[in-house]
């Protein structure tokens, strides 16, 4: 089972993942700040993803594009008219929740304000999610702008510059991880649900004939990527959508769900887009974007293909399911089993002593491992709170520097999950450091 959501967040504020944004003003609602530990697991996750989708691909090229952009492209993608919520009012506690968020209570059928119990609100009314603003000195239409509520709109009016420029040809993919911002009514669950967030989306474009066996093979490698990386397979299910919860532009869409602590929740969403934006912008904008085939002689507008998924929705993910509770020598611990490649340090460097005697040897391994991974390096407390504390953050490897390094120029390797000690000539530390982590 997932562990308590409220140990989650202790450990989050606690140790330097996650802190509530300008919390010393009593916090913004729906924002984080990501502390030393968190923005280097956020990072992490953000390389495996781009390791898998794109190092490790030769048909996948990448693409940072702008977050802010005119209202033509939103207009053109249908944003401006479906990318809504339907919401109600409570007249007597002034707050306003999603109506299909809200269920009718059992006893007397009635819908109840979820805050005051009230069943007094409004009709509901529908509320565009897309942050708007003013590009320049003057603030009227002619100004309007939008913060990108996805990041797949940059790649679709970037195809004819990406095909143009990769001399890809279908079946290729566009990728990019990068903000958006979507002006949330009910967020919550930690940073589940925020107004501000990061996704890691890609846009595969296939001959149309080949969209079903596409959407299928992305379903497939984007589950085991999870899993690959450390979540246990019954953590993680791949769940159809029914035909009434279908975006517009869509013809069949599955996501990859992860078992939170409150329940079934979306980690993924791997959509078939079907030709809808292409078709979509290039009667917009007047420019073809269809893919020319000089062996058959065939122009066609591309399907797409697109699994899309939130970076810090899934590093929240990689830390519940990593979260365990055991006893070393009769001493309770908390343990992040953190995957080495996503886990924010995977080495810790410790000195026995402060002594200055074993500093210099200390910092000499550091600068050996600097190299091959994210060190941390730790003097204070005595060594079994600073093994504890390595543990708790999920860093894998913990190399000890102790007296005896000084006449046999060995250090000790302590593994986090096992808690054995192996004992390492210096000379052959790096290639041992690099085996045990897979680097």
């Amino acid at each position: 089972m997932p562990p308590d959501m409220d140990d989650i967040v202790r450990l989050s504020k606690q140790r330097g993942f996650v802190f509530p944004s300008a919390e010393i003003y009593g916090g913004f609602r729906s924002t984080y700040d990501y502390g030393p530990l968190g923005v280097l697991m956020l990072r992490n996750v953000k390389n495996e993803w781009w390791r898998a989708m794109v190092q490790l691909r030769h048909d996948v090229v990448g693409l940072d594009a702008a977050i802010l952009s005119g209202p033509r492209i939103w207009e053109a993608s249908g944003h401006l008219a479906n990318f809504t919520d339907p919401l109600v009012d409570c007249r007597s506690c002034k707050e306003r929740w999603r109506e299909d968020h809200l269920e009718p209570d059992e006893k007397d059928g009635q819908v109840h304000c979820p805050n005051c119990g009230s069943t007094d609100l409004t009709p509901a009314r529908a509320f565009n999610l897309m942050f708007k603003t003013h590009a320049g000195p003057v603030e009227d239409e002619g100004s309007v702008a939008y913060l990108r509520p996805e990041t797949a709109q940059g790649h679709f009016v970037n195809f004819l510059n990406v095909l143009q420029t990769s001399r890809k040809r279908p079946p290729f993919g566009i990728a990019q991880v990068g903000k958006s911002f979507r002006n949330e009514i009910t967020p919550g669950n930690f940073v589940f649900r925020t107004r501000e967030f990061e996704q890691m989306e890609l846009e595969y474009f296939v001959p149309p004939a080949d969209a079903p066996k596409w959407f299928d093979y992305w379903k497939h490698e984007r589950l085991e990527w999870y899993v690959d990386l450390g979540i246990p397979r019954d953590m993680l299910r791949l769940r159809d959508h029914d035909r009434e919860e279908l975006s517009h532009y869509s013809a069949g869409t599955s996501d990859v769900e992860f078992r939170f602590p409150w329940g079934w929740g979306e980690l993924e969403g791997i959509a078939n887009r079907t030709d809808y934006d292409l078709k979509a912008h290039t009667e917009a904008s007047g420019v073809r974007l269809e893919y020319y085939d000089q062996a058959t002689n065939e122009r066609y507008v591309p399907y797409v293909i697109e699994p899309a998924a939130g970076a810090t929705r899934t590093m929240m993910a990689f830390l519940i399911a990593a979260f365990a509770e055991d006893e070393i020598g009769g001493e309770k611990r908390t343990v992040l089993r953190l995957h080495p490649r996503i886990a924010p340090y995977q080495l810790a460097v410790l000195p026995l002593s402060k002594k200055d005697t074993l500093v210099p040897v200390a910092e000499e391994v550091l600068r050996i491992l600097q190299p091959i991974a994210m060190c941390d390096y730790d003097e204070t407390q005595s060594i079994g709170r600073r093994y504890r504390r390595q543990d708790e953050i999920g860093t894998p490897l913990a190399v000890t520097v102790d007296f005896d390094t000084l006449e046999d120029r060995a250090v000790t390797i302590r593994d986090r999950d096992t808690t054995t000690q192996v004992r390492v000539p210096i000379d052959g530390l790096a290639e041992e450091v690099r085996s045990r982590l897979g680097f």
